[in-house]
């Protein structure tokens, strides 16, 4: 949920229920939007202990990744999907790679926290973006 409208839900709750049962009300909406504040720090908590059980950048199949992402997918969604956390590309900001025991990479582009793009690369492809300076010498 976009910040701004979560923002102005919970505002819009405040009021109506301080307009409609006073000092119980606006508890009630509190307690409403700190149950749903729990709820999304349980989710990132979730999400992060399965991310740990995984190396950084380990994929079981970079292909079923590949096939798997859609274009607006967060980062939040796509850690499940990987069960690890990317490697991040240096040099390219918000750009993660995430590579399988094949060698086959997914480089994984997101612009305001949303998969815009992706590419598959094979091994050779792969090992020249993980070598310094671009350098793919064994």
């Amino acid at each position: 949920m976009n910040k701004w409208i979560g923002g102005a839900l919970a505002l819009a709750a405040l009021i109506v229920g301080g307009l409609l049962f006073d000092w119980k009300g606006v508890i009630l909406a509190l307690s409403a939007v700190m149950f749903w504040l729990l709820m999304q720090f349980t989710r990132l908590m979730r999400v992060m202990r399965i991310a740990n059980s995984s190396p950084v950048g380990h994929v079981d199949s970079a292909v079923m990744l590949n096939a798997r992402l859609r274009p607006g997918m967060k980062l939040m969604e796509l850690i499940p999907l990987t069960r690890s956390l990317g490697h991040k590309v240096p040099g390219r900001p918000d750009t993660y790679v995430w590579t399988d025991a094949g060698g086959v990479a997914v480089e994984v582009e997101f612009k305001q926290g949303a998969c815009s793009r992706w590419q598959l690369l094979r091994p050779e492809e792969a090992a020249a973006l993980s070598a310094p300076n671009g350098d793919a010498s064994r």
